[in-house]
């Protein structure tokens, strides 16, 4: 008798329905929902079916430490050749010369570049949260902030773009070893050219952080921040259509060593080489022609997006969008952010409350919405349709303006659009 009937039976055969009906409700269920809804969260985006499937495959049993033909574990043969694969693509994707493809997440991956470039204590200069940056370039509450001296440069009160003479000042003054560009909520394009000019004005080396932007780059519809940046991260979904992970690259042999042993044994051990797979399927799909013209597709509704909301009364942070995502003030409208997410989603359309540059809001509240258009443009929804969201955007939020009965009225009507308005782009069957 084989030890598969002996020990647990089915454990090789049964499916997913049969060992843990919960698990596999729950997955349908969000399946239906994913299907139904229009999703706008900036972060995510919605993988091919490639990527979904060799993120269940048998990649996920194998443990290995350390870096392709150097592991610490036997049998790595197969898994080098993918993990090979992976950088070789990131670094032709991106036009540079190295790359380490196993952070688990941009977070990670931000903490490996401090750690590699830095010692704790040293000054690192980067974008405040609530102006545009992210919690890993040194917010309070996240554990950069304990490792390092962190200063904040921000936005112009009046326009909500970065001043970047006050970030040259800012580099002099206090001499960062780390200058870090980019962020979760700020929408225009960098100006990669002065922020080296402010890392060389401070001594410090530059970190581009283009995790909301890649795909962008990857498709030509974005300025590369190479040259200009001695290290960039970035997360793999969002703009790049992957699976949830990150990449750290870079051109200087000088940073090998200490980028390399930053990741492993510094911040994290084996890697996910499941999902290192799945990143080299991803990578391998930006590769190609059609990809580029997703990026535009990407960036063409973003604006066409911002637009129609500007156009139905709506202030946005920057004034617009070079990127997939927007950032919209509420303050004119009297609501906040939380209620507006949760009245949004009521009615089919998902995004998420954000703070605004200066928000004096509860940080339970917030006082503006961030919208993506990554995923809605995977889907196939064109500038047509991405009008009509920001026109079911704007329906929503004028009924929660004018009390609980309206606003149930106009939740209720939006979504029975919604459902008509995707039903032609369908995801998964």
């Amino acid at each position: 008798m084989s030890t598969d009937a002996l020990l647990h039976p089915g454990y090789f055969s049964d499916g997913l329905d049969r060992i843990d009906p919960l698990i596999a409700d729950a997955i349908a269920r969000e399946k239906r929902r994913t299907r139904d809804v229009i999703e706008l969260i900036a972060s995510e985006n919605i993988v091919s079916r490639a990527v979904l499937e060799v993120q269940g495959s048998v990649l996920t049993n194998k443990t290995v430490e350390g870096l392709p033909g150097k592991r610490y574990h036997a049998g790595a043969e197969n898994v080098d050749a993918v993990e090979r694969a992976a950088i070789e693509r990131a670094c032709r994707l991106f036009g540079c010369s190295h790359a380490n493809v196993q952070p688990h997440s941009g977070s990670q991956a931000n903490h490996a570049v401090l750690h590699a470039v830095a010692e704790p204590g040293d000054t690192v200069l980067s974008m405040d949260l609530n102006a545009g940056g992210h919690l890993s370039h040194g917010a309070s509450a996240n554990a950069s902030s304990r490792w390092f001296r962190f200063v904040h440069y921000g936005v112009r009160a009046d326009d909500g773009l970065i001043d970047y003479d006050a970030v040259v000042d800012l580099a002099r003054q206090h001499r960062p070893k780390l200058l870090i560009a980019g962020g979760s909520a700020y929408p225009r394009a960098l100006d990669f050219a002065a922020f080296r000019r402010a890392a060389d004005a401070g001594g410090a080396r530059l970190l581009v952080d283009m995790a909301h932007f890649a795909g962008l780059v990857a498709g030509g519809a974005h300025p590369s921040p190479f040259p200009h940046a001695d290290i960039v991260t970035t997360t793999t979904y969002k703009s790049l259509r992957g699976p949830r992970g990150a990449l750290v690259l870079w051109n200087d042999p000088a940073l090998r060593k200490p980028i390399d042993r930053a990741v492993f044994p510094g911040m994290q051990g084996t890697p996910s080489l499941h999902i290192v797979a799945a990143k080299a399927v991803a990578l391998g799909e930006a590769l190609r022609p059609e990809f580029r013209a997703y990026a535009q597709a990407v960036l063409a509704n973003a604006r066409a997006l911002a637009a129609r909301l500007q156009g139905r009364g709506f202030d946005l942070v920057g004034g617009g969008t070079d990127t997939p995502l927007m950032l919209v003030d509420l303050r004119r409208q009297g609501l906040d952010g939380a209620l507006s997410a949760q009245s949004l989603e009521r009615a089919g359309i998902i995004a998420n409350m954000n703070p605004i540059p200066s928000d004096a809001a509860d940080l339970q509240r917030m006082s503006g919405l961030r919208f993506g258009v990554s995923g809605a443009t995977t889907r196939g929804l064109g500038r047509r349709e991405i009008e009509a969201v920001g026109d079911l955007v704007a329906e929503v939020l004028a009924g929660l303006q004018r009390g609980p009965d309206a606003s149930a009225a106009a939740e209720e009507a939006v979504r029975r659009r919604v459902a008509e308005l995707v039903a032609p782009y369908p995801t998964y069957r």
